[in-house]
């Protein structure tokens, strides 16, 4: 593949076409304002990214329920009260030509205490004092996914991205090793998948036949087996049940270590399952219009792109632009963040990371 193959448009199952391959990664910068509301540096961080010519933007992860909060000034989509927002941020996309998505979190064991959150963990053996949550509040906890999608489409957005990824709810319930119930939604791998499934289910059957729904799916650490993930990836693939399977991967070309696939690049993995109409892409340190362009050749229907797009919201048109485009090196200072047009709360949050924000610029 070239890079210009990255800018033909891609149809999906349900809704209109991305109008090229290239996704903007949902990114936590914990810019909102307390109770889950968009701030004006969330509007302004979206505007600008609906001026770059992505194919898709994604929210950062927007929590279903306030209780599920992992970080300060995460954003909400639990209550009528945040729709005016997330409708003002979905028309930005819009206006751009891009198409939009809320990605859908809840934070499970991780819910963070100090910001209001109540760890909701799959086992009693997770966290010392704190005990799973009961059948009733899973399926509570369903109906919100479910319902947080419902509020996504009144705001105008063209579909929600149910994140299944780094070891919150949905990707613990799939663990067998944070995962030892014995109600339906532990036990076996069919069971323990359950959670996952009728979230997507009842999200498809509450919304339009234009709705579109991605799934964002880690594959490393907590417990995970690699060789139960692909199976379940294929039954979803196999029904259809989502328009964009989204790969979170650290680095694309990350090598399995052991077991069935020892030696083959986890990508290769689930760019071999059939997938019918069900578009595969993934994320992890895509920094180059090549590297981009190579994604396409290892089997992708997509790229996800996220650190280049903080370093240049317009990195879409920049590949378009020039084949040979790369993202500016890493770290870089503060000062330069600043200057391209992020805030200081998006900053503050990256200074999280020494690789990224130079330690000590201003």
């Amino acid at each position: 593949m070239t890079v210009s193959d990255l800018f033909d448009p891609l149809p999906l199952l349900h809704g209109p076409a991305m109008r090229n391959r290239i996704m903007m990664a949902p990114l936590t910068n914990q810019q909102s304002e307390v109770g889950g509301f968009l701030s004006s540096f969330d509007q302004d961080w979206i505007r600008q990214l609906s001026t770059g010519g992505y194919g898709l933007i994604q929210t950062s992860a927007t929590i279903i329920e306030e209780s599920a909060i992992a970080c300060a000034r995460q954003p909400g989509i639990f209550s009528d009260a945040h729709l005016p927002g997330l409708s003002e941020a979905a028309t930005s996309v819009r206006n751009g030509g891009g198409l939009s998505a809320v990605q859908l979190h809840h934070a499970g064991h991780r819910a963070n205490p100090m910001f209001g959150g109540t760890p909701a963990p799959a086992s009693s053996r997770t966290l010392p004092g704190v005990a799973a949550l009961t059948t009733q509040e899973v399926q509570r906890i369903r109906d919100n996914f479910i319902a947080a999608a419902k509020r996504a489409e009144r705001a105008g957005f063209d579909g929600v991205s149910v994140h299944g990824a780094f070891g919150w709810i949905l990707s613990e319930f799939l663990s067998p090793l944070m995962n030892d119930r014995t109600d339906q939604y532990g036990g076996s791998m069919e069971n323990r998948a359950r959670f996952t499934m009728e979230v997507i289910e009842g999200i498809r059957r509450e919304t339009g036949p234009d709705f579109q729904i991605g799934w964002r799916l880690s594959i490393e650490r907590y417990g995970l087996r690699l060789e139960e993930l692909q199976e379940i990836t294929a039954e979803i693939l196999r029904r259809e049940m989502i328009d964009y399977l989204d790969l979170a991967l650290w680095n694309y070309g990350q090598i399995v270590d052991e077991g069935k696939y020892r030696g083959r690049t986890m990508l290769s993995v689930f760019t071999e399952i059939p997938r019918k109409g069900v578009r595969v892409g993934a994320a992890g340190r895509v920094t180059s219009a090549r590297r981009a362009a190579q994604m396409l050749d290892d089997g992708c229907d997509f790229v996800l792109v996220g650190r280049a797009g903080i370093l240049d919201r317009e990195c879409p048109k920049k590949l378009a632009a020039d084949p040979e485009y790369a993202s500016p090196q890493l770290p870089v200072t503060a000062g330069f963040l600043r200057e391209g047009g992020l805030s200081e709360r998006f900053i503050n949050h990256l200074r999280g990371w020494p690789y990224f924000v130079r330690p000590g610029s201003v």
